[in-house]
């Protein structure tokens, strides 16, 4: 995984593609100011850090607490679902949960595990449009999934339905997909997968409720299908929870023609470590 300055970044923020279909993604991501304007900016407005506020040293950056209370995930790992192992149990191991239950994509990588500083980040993305956010999941999410990104044809990011896209205006997924596809080189397609079901919010839904609130929700559109025929997809989302969406999501691409479908997101639970 990359080396990340805890106060800082390397480069400057990776900026939203200057031919996005902003509106119809929704993402707004803002263009930079000039060196006299940003230094006029940042005499204004200092930058903080991403998660709790508290001043830092540059732009898009955490502080030195939440950088280091933010676990990230890093081998060894389940090589199909992406959960830690608090052991090295050899290469190519696999979790008990993914050999009871293995899920309908081939592999899943994450950046962190969920906890209070990545649920910061993710709430402050998604709910309070903060869309400078997506510069750091985004970046985190590229280096965790350099595996999969490696073989990788197309990134699809979980789509919105359209009544909770003009809600929120930006697809936060999609977001973080221009992010991992400047990074890593592979197209984004943020068109080819719909969601046609306006489901529930799967936050308080235990497992089984999950799958059945986002069953059938998804379905590669008319004009998507050549994007992901006989293609390598890596489906881009912010968190992996139960794998409810994701794994709905992946059936879908997979009736459309897709060859194979990985799964890449910025944090994913690891159940008895949520907090």
């Amino acid at each position: 995984m990359d080396t990340w300055q805890p106060i800082g970044t390397a480069a400057s923020p990776d900026p939203w593609p200057a031919d996005a279909p902003l509106r119809r993604v929704g993402g707004r991501l803002g263009r930079g100011l000039a060196g006299g304007a940003r230094a006029v900016l940042d005499l204004a407005l200092p930058p903080v850090c991403l998660a709790c506020r508290r001043p830092v040293a540059d732009d898009h950056a955490l502080c030195i607490d939440c950088w280091s209370r933010l676990r990230l995930i890093d081998r060894p790992y389940c090589e199909r679902l992406g959960t830690p192992f608090p052991f090295d149990p050899g290469p190519g191991a696999l979790s008990p949960a993914a050999l009871a239950h293995p899920p309908p994509y081939g592999r899943a990588r994450a950046a962190a595990v969920y906890g209070d500083v990545a649920g910061s980040l993710v709430h402050g993305l998604k709910y309070r449009d903060r869309t400078e956010i997506a510069a750091l999941l985004g970046r985190l999410a590229a280096a965790a999934g350099r595996d999969i990104l490696g073989e990788a044809d197309v990134l699809v990011p979980v789509p919105l339905h359209r009544r909770r896209l003009w809600a929120r205006r930006f697809n936060q997924s999609a977001a973080i997909a221009f992010v991992v596809g400047r990074r890593s080189g592979v197209r984004v397609d943020p068109f080819c997968l719909e969601r046609v079901k306006p489901t529930r919010r799967q936050v308080g839904l235990d497992k089984g409720a999950r799958a059945d609130n986002v069953r059938g929700a998804f379905r590669v559109s008319p004009g998507g299908r050549a994007a992901v025929a006989g293609r390598r997809v890596v489906l881009v989302d912010d968190v992996l929870t139960s794998g409810a969406t994701v794994a709905a999501a992946t059936r879908a691409l997979l009736k459309g023609g897709a060859a194979a479908v990985d799964v890449l997101v910025f944090a994913r639970v690891v159940f008895g470590e949520e907090s």
